[in-house]
C-alpha cells in the first residue's frame, strides 16, 4: 500500500470542510441548471446542501463565487500548462496552447478536478447567464497573471501584460460564449472549445496581420 507524507494527507476537519464545499458547489450548479441563475438562491443551495446560509457564507462570499469555481479549477490548470509552453512563444500564443493542451487532455482522461462533464457544466452554467459570463470575463487568476508577467519580462500591474490577458479573455469568450447546449453541429465539451479558440485565434491574426509595427520605443516613453 502507498504511504504518504503525513503532512500532505488532511486530516479529518479539512476533509469534511472539502466535502462540504463540494456538496455546497454541487447543489449551486444543479439549482442553476433546473431555475436558471437568477432563480437560485444562497438560502435554496443551503437548503439543497443540508447547511445554514451561514454555513455557506463561510465557504462562498457570494453566490457567484461558488459558481465561478468552475473557472477557477480550469484557470489552475491552465496555468500550470503555462509553465511549461516554450519561453520563446508569444504571450498569446503561450495562453492558447496553453489552453488548448489543457482541454485536449481533458477529453481523454481527467485532469485535476476537471472532467469532460466539468467542462460541459461550465459551459452551459457560465453562458446561460449574462452575471455569470460578465464574471467570468473580469476574473483575474493570479498565479497566471505572476506566471505571463514572468515570460513577458514585465511587472504583473504592467499594462502590456493587461493588454494581453483582456484580449486573449475578449478571444474566448466570443469564441466560446453561445456554447450553452448541444446543437446539430456541435456536443458540448472541451473538444468544441478547442475548435472555437483554435478558430477565433487564426480570425484574430488574419484580422491584425496589417497592424502597423511601433515606430515609438513606448517602454522607453511609458516606462
Amino acid at each position: 500500500m502507498a504511504e504518504f507524507p503525513e503532512d500532505s494527507v488532511p486530516g479529518l476537519r479539512e476533509r469534511k470542510k472539502l466535502r462540504t464545499r463540494a456538496i455546497l458547489i454541487d447543489a449551486a450548479m444543479e439549482l442553476c441548471l433546473r431555475n436558471g441563475y437568477e432563480s437560485t438562491t444562497v438560502e435554496q443551495i443551503a437548503a439543497a446542501a443540508d447547511v445554514s446560509p451561514r454555513t455557506f457564507s463561510r465557504y462562498f462570499a457570494t453566490k457567484d463565487a461558488a459558481f465561478m469555481t468552475l473557472v477557477e479549477d480550469y484557470s489552475h490548470e491552465v496555468s500550470i500548462e503555462l509553465e511549461t509552453v516554450p519561453a520563446d512563444v508569444g504571450p498569446l500564443e503561450a495562453l492558447r496552447q496553453a489552453h488548448v493542451a489543457v482541454l485536449m487532455r481533458v477529453a481523454s482522461r481527467q485532469v485535476g478536478r476537471l472532467t469532460t462533464e466539468r467542462i460541459i457544466l461550465m459551459l452551459r452554467v457560465i453562458n446561460a447567464s449574462d452575471t455569470l459570463r460578465r464574471s467570468a470575463f473580469e476574473y483575474k487568476h493570479e498565479v497566471t497573471e505572476v506566471i505571463l508577467a514572468k515570460r513577458m519580462g514585465v511587472d504583473v500591474d504592467d499594462r502590456r501584460r493587461r493588454l494581453v490577458a483582456s484580449i486573449f479573455a475578449s478571444t474566448i469568450v466570443t469564441a466560446c460564449g453561445d456554447l450553452i447546449t448541444d446543437t446539430d453541429t456541435f456536443r458540448l465539451g472541451p473538444m468544441v472549445m478547442v475548435d472555437r479558440i483554435n478558430e477565433a485565434f487564426g480570425q484574430l491574426a488574419l484580422i491584425t496581420s496589417d497592424l502597423p509595427a511601433p515606430t515609438v520605443d513606448y517602454e522607453s516613453v511609458y516606462g
